[in-house]
């Protein structure tokens, strides 16, 4: 008897419009024809009216943001361009390179494992350059750190850096005496009663430093030694917007004192006066004083300030500074 075999039903007839909806599909973003997208050029221009010099900077990154290409000079109001500098940088090289004096300085660094770093810089026109290796110790905040110049002149420096400040350990040459000695010197800060109590000191020389501070006012006492050189700073906060801060130089009887206003993150005025020198000023700040001019509006900053001279009331000053930026 035969046997009878099944043959699968026929495909399902195209619709009338699948054709053309195929044609119609754009190509795949992944295909090898996709073109890569341009870097966003960034240009910055500052002017300064003290100096009458604008400063540009035109930079962009690529490969991913992997690396940044920088170039930037300076020029007058002749139109003369001076100190061009191109500079390659990325996260473990970095290259700078002075096109006026023909020099280049190199950077890089990179990490051995999780706990030990290196650094290196090297100037290739005066043939110096500083080594460095920091290793993070087993206890959290402690890193020891050694640091020598290349060629090398002596022992490397040495550095402790721990939670209650540091302490560095290296070579100097007297400067009368062709010996060489050992120099020590450091940091050491401790949380006393509501303050910070700090020691700085370097071969002979030591500064003692208290830092009180609240939500309203700030009182930093400090005294040098060997001199017995007093000053305090006193800061006073009169709300979220308003600031005075007060110095005061017992060896020297030279004090100044500095009021700030601010509205936001983009307006600021300050108004101080400096005995030293015998200058009383006031500046504006458009744009956060500290920010760039990327998160500034219109990505620009100016600044106006007003120079007056105690002795000299005549030839006070206004200037201003102008820093602006475009993304192409």
């Amino acid at each position: 008897m035969a046997t009878m075999v099944e043959t699968p039903p026929p495909p399902p007839p195209l619709k009338p419009n699948s054709l053309a909806a195929a044609a119609a599909e754009p190509p795949s973003p992944q295909g090898p024809w996709l073109w890569p997208r341009r870097p966003t050029i960034r240009l910055t221009s500052e002017f300064d009216s003290d100096s009458s010099i604008f400063f540009h900077k035109i930079s962009c990154k690529f490969l991913d943001s992997l690396a940044k290409l920088k170039l930037s000079f300076q020029n007058n109001n002749d139109g003369e361009i001076f100190d061009p500098q191109l500079g390659f940088i990325s996260k473990h090289l970095s290259l700078h390179y002075d096109l006026q004096n023909h020099n280049a300085l190199i950077k890089g660094c990179f990490d051995v494992g999780s706990r030990l770093h290196f650094n290196a810089a090297h100037d290739v026109k005066a043939q110096q350059g500083e080594v460095a290796m920091v290793a993070d110790l087993a206890d959290p905040g402690y890193k020891f750190e050694l640091s020598s110049v290349v060629p090398a002149a002596g022992f490397p420096k040495a550095t402790l850096k721990f939670p209650l400040g540091e302490i560095s350990l290296e070579e100097k040459e007297e400067e009368e005496e062709v010996k060489k000695t050992l120099s020590i010197s450091g940091i050491l800060q401790n949380q006393i009663l509501n303050g910070v109590f700090s020691a700085q000191f370097k071969d002979d020389d030591l500064k003692l430093r208290y830092l009180y501070k609240d939500e309203q006012m700030s009182f930093i006492p400090s005294i040098s030694l060997p001199s017995s050189a007093i000053s305090f700073a006193f800061k006073r906060r009169f709300g979220p917007s308003d600031k005075l801060s007060y110095w005061y130089n017992l060896d020297s009887n030279y004090w100044s004192t500095v009021y700030k206003h601010t509205v936001g993150k983009e307006y600021k005025f300050k108004a101080g006066y400096d005995s030293e020198v015998r200058l009383g000023w006031a500046s504006l700040w458009v744009g956060d004083e500290e920010g760039t001019a990327k998160s500034a509006p219109m990505k620009m900053k100016v600044q106006f300030m007003l120079q007056v001279p105690q002795d000299d009331v005549h030839s006070s000053a206004l200037m201003f500074r102008v820093k602006k930026r475009w993304d192409v």
